[in-house]
């Protein structure tokens, strides 16, 4: 049986956060976020499923990874603050190079905590606070 990890996979899934989702940005990120009907999660595990997108014009291969394993990092330690059945997709922008290469993976997490907040998807009273 396989495992899922929340993660979005297919080309539609995106596609669909794209077009039918709503967006907020930053300097760094850009987030689309699409909620889900109860009919679409019933196939899935439900609760929020999350991509990433880092294109090839942000670096070569080895920076683009580390750019998505940073993200995806910051996901997992702030996933448990946001509620519903939602897909969303996070765009790197070319500032979040620097970022990580500047200030490291807690400045990404703050950033990833701005537009998630602008979105209203965090949960208000346990919000995580971002570590120090």
């Amino acid at each position: 049986m396989k495992r899922s990890r929340g993660r979005l996979s297919r080309s539609e899934d995106f596609t669909r956060a794209y077009r039918a989702g709503r967006s907020v940005a930053s300097k760094y990120l850009v987030l689309y976020y699409f909620e889900r009907s109860e009919a679409e999660s019933a196939g899935t595990s439900g609760g929020v499923r999350v991509g990433f997108s880092v294109s090839k014009r942000l670096g070569n291969a080895v920076d683009r990874n580390r750019m998505k394993r940073a993200l995806r990092e910051a996901f997992r330690a702030n996933s448990r603050s946001l509620a519903g059945s939602t897909d969303l997709v996070f765009v790197a922008r070319a500032p979040v190079a620097d970022l990580l290469e500047a200030e490291g993976q807690r400045a990404v997490e703050g950033k990833m905590i701005e537009v998630l907040r602008k979105a209203s998807l965090m949960r208000g009273e346990g919000e995580r606070p971002v570590r120090p």
